[in-house]
């Protein structure tokens, strides 16, 4: 028999390629909803049946399959919740903004699983050391529960300032869950685990299988979410993650900018909901009992703020970011400004974009002038020209890099969290935003890029070509890999 194999092991090895890549086609024309995507793997296994095989095993399977975990309380938000009508929220939309967001909000209702809430407040916290000031001083007041779900917790001088709030929380008998990403944990080294875990707090880590150093093959399915819960009463999120980066106090006066939020109101519950499901997903714990108790409060008169939490990542909420902004681009009608520290949007939004240009909505587009990731900015680059071809104007803000991302849509309708316009935060990991329909926040969004964008200085085509051709090309080259940068 070995000698038969021995004398055969070509034909064999033949054979095992030929029929890991028939599965692996089979697989692929069978569960991918992108033509484009389900196309590709198949040229790629077939031009290299046994090495595309096993590239697609590793990268161009979604292995998050998690069943929807049943929220913490029925309040929490569920998915039947959407098809139930809040007639008097949609009169009091009509009213104000529009039959146009009466519709904007049915989309949201349908795709994002938790409802437009009224009676919220967002307090914008524009710079790290604000946002770390107000967080670590909610920590330090907490009285039941501190939930904190994030992507980077760097160990460094901010890092610690956290520990130390948790610890201190801790020792007074406070129930304090901490998620971070097993990606976003290793960028720092040593990483802060093990100062955690020493203070007793209860720390896991989200898809953190390792294998060889390597988290293959769930490298690409990150929660990229930053979520703080403080007794299920007041919440924290936004862009920012914990690092010292972002602060003026330990970095300079260079350090990079982000924007986050704190919010009040019943939005609370649906953030908490969140990430109490990724906290269950990663430890197996329901957090029950009456630290972690939450309640849906009535709004109080003469607080309209509408907020949702829209949760996305690559499980049954998969594109809900981009199903929703592709509804909120179709009914703008006079302007969409967007801010993003990585602008690579698929050809959808690109014509989404493009169309509401060509209908005469002015569109201006902010990204840093001096991104932190090189071979990103190459991508978008050499993607700016779909856009500026179109009516939109792109900007370059110059200073400090700048992780901030915002959008706001006609004076009234805003959208902030944790999302890029970009794959990564499209499609494949695990992000956080807020949808909120109020005037007021949407103006002050507004004005916060239109302060970018008096800094700034405009991409123009003329710029764009009069690059040399080498560098166009491998600008481009780039931009084919963009949706795994």
């Amino acid at each position: 028999m070995f000698q038969a194999i021995a004398s055969h092991w070509s034909t064999l090895i033949l054979l095992l390629s030929l029929a890991m890549a028939a599965v692996g086609i089979v697989h692929a024309i069978m569960t991918k909803e992108d033509v484009r995507a389900a196309t590709g793997w198949v040229g790629v296994m077939l031009l290299s049946p046994f090495l595309g095989a096993i590239i697609y095993a590793i990268a161009g399977i979604n292995r998050i399959r998690r069943a929807t975990i049943s929220a913490m309380r029925p309040s929490a938000g569920s998915a039947d919740e959407g098809h139930n009508r809040d007639v008097a929220v949609e009169a009091l939309i009509e009213a104000q903004f529009g039959q146009r967001f009466v519709g904007l909000k049915t989309l949201g209702d349908r795709v994002a699983r938790r409802p437009l809430t009224s009676g919220n407040t967002i307090a914008v916290l524009e710079t790290g050391d604000e946002a770390y000031t107000a967080m670590c001083r909610a920590i330090d007041g907490a009285q039941k529960s501190v939930l904190l779900e994030t992507y980077i917790f760097d160990n460094d001088a901010v890092g610690q300032m956290f520990v130390q709030s948790l610890s201190a929380a801790v020792k007074r008998g406070v129930a304090v869950r901490v998620l971070i990403d097993a990606v976003g944990v290793r960028y720092s080294v040593p990483s802060i685990l093990k100062q955690l875990r020493e203070a007793n707090v209860a720390v896991d880590l989200f898809n953190g299988n390792i294998v060889m150093g390597l988290r293959l093959p769930y490298a690409n399915l990150r929660t990229h979410r930053k979520v703080l819960v403080i007794d299920a009463t007041v919440a924290f999120t936004g862009g920012m993650n914990i690092r010292k980066g972002f602060s003026a106090e330990f970095a300079g006066s260079d350090s990079s900018r982000d924007t986050h939020f704190e919010v009040t109101g019943p939005v609370v519950v649906d953030l908490f909901s969140v990430a109490a499901e990724d906290w269950r997903f990663a430890s197996n714990e329901a957090l029950k009992g009456d630290a972690w108790q939450v309640e849906r409060t009535t709004p109080p008169p003469g607080q309209p703020m509408l907020v949702r939490a829209v949760a996305t990542g690559p499980d049954a909420a998969n594109e809900t970011n981009h199903k929703l902004l592709m509804g909120a681009f179709s009914v703008a009608r006079k302007s969409i400004r967007i801010m993003s520290p990585y602008f690579l949007p698929d050809r959808e939004l690109i014509s989404a974009l493009t169309t509401a240009g060509a209908r005469g909505v002015q569109i201006d587009i902010v990204v840093p002038a001096v991104n932190n990731l090189f071979l990103v900015d190459r991508a978008m680059t050499a993607q700016f020209d779909q856009v500026l071809k179109h009516y939109c104007r792109v900007w370059r803000h110059q200073g400090p890099f700048d992780h901030s991302k915002l959008m706001a849509i006609d004076g009234a309708w805003a959208y902030v969290g944790s999302s890029n316009l970009d794959a990564r935060s499209l499609r494949l990991n695990f992000e956080i935003d807020m949808e909120v329909l109020d005037a007021n926040f949407a103006r002050a969004i507004e004005a916060r890029i239109d302060a970018a964008i008096a800094s700034a200085k405009p991409v123009t085509l003329e710029m764009l070509r009069a690059r040399a051709f080498v560098i166009r090309v491998l600008d481009r080259l780039l931009w084919l890999g963009s949706p795994y940068l």
